[in-house]
């Protein structure tokens, strides 16, 4: 019988075999093995992508590093940017079972899983209140914001697609008319508005995850999210140890 290979300890990761292993087995092997892949690309001196992981918080890279998962783009990273208080925020408020709203019933789905496999957050696309037709000079996606706003005061929100839905959010809190969200997870992708809308999420004074330039959608804001729930888990899971 051949010997066990030796484990050793590797930042969050144990090494089997050059290979990692989540010691908490919350995680399926691939994902754990490309984390780890990841974490090494960016680290290699001599390649373009390098990026310093080490400026960033624990959760800040974990968001980071999913996020790059999820792309599969090692030049993501510099375009990501974090308000001081984003992750904190974010981890304590999905550890408490906030809501999470998105503007797309695909964002919806890419985080509902780890919804229900960590708080039970509820999850909803703001579509599930939009009329049927885009209003004239608006979109579904704004005027499901507006009503989704005021049922899920606090809530987490995901914007991946819908530059007006953030224009809205925005203008809802600066005018008083709702209640700011705990965390605007704004990630629209592509070119009509969403530069702007950008821009506006920066200026303002909420607690943010937001993503530069036309990149964004979907994935990537679930991904955030996602990361965000599993680190709140597993913390939660220590603490109770």
């Amino acid at each position: 019988m051949a010997a066990l290979s030796p484990i050793k300890l590797q930042g969050e990761f144990w090494l089997d075999a050059g290979v990692a292993v989540d010691p908490s087995g919350f995680d399926h092997p691939i994902f754990t093995e490309s984390i780890r892949l990841i974490r090494a690309a960016l680290a290699d001196a001599a390649a373009s992508h390098r990026f310093a992981l080490e400026r960033f918080s624990p959760p800040e890279q974990e968001v980071l590093l999913r996020l790059i998962h999820s792309s599969g783009d090692l030049l993501l990273a510099p375009a990501v940017r974090f308000s001081p208080t984003a992750c904190a925020v974010g981890l304590e408020t999905l550890a408490g079972g906030a809501a999470i709203l998105t503007d797309t019933a695909m964002a919806a789905a890419a985080v509902a899983p780890m919804a229900r496999r960590t708080f039970g957050n509820a999850v909803h696309s703001v579509l599930d209140w939009a009329p049927a037709q885009a209003p004239v000079g608006g979109t579904r996606a704004a005027a499901g914001m507006q009503r989704a706003l005021e049922q899920y005061p606090g809530a987490v929100v995901l914007i991946g697609s819908a530059p007006t839905a953030l224009e809205l959010l925005l203008e809802q809190v600066a005018s008083g008319r709702s209640a700011a969200p705990a965390l605007v997870i704004g990630m629209p992708v592509g070119f009509v508005g969403v530069a702007e809308s950008k821009c506006h999420l920066a200026e303002s004074a909420l607690p943010q995850i937001r993503l530069e330039g036309s990149r964004g959608g979907a994935g990537l804001v679930g991904a955030a999210a996602n990361a965000l729930l599993r680190r709140a888990w597993l913390d939660q899971a220590t603490l109770e140890l």
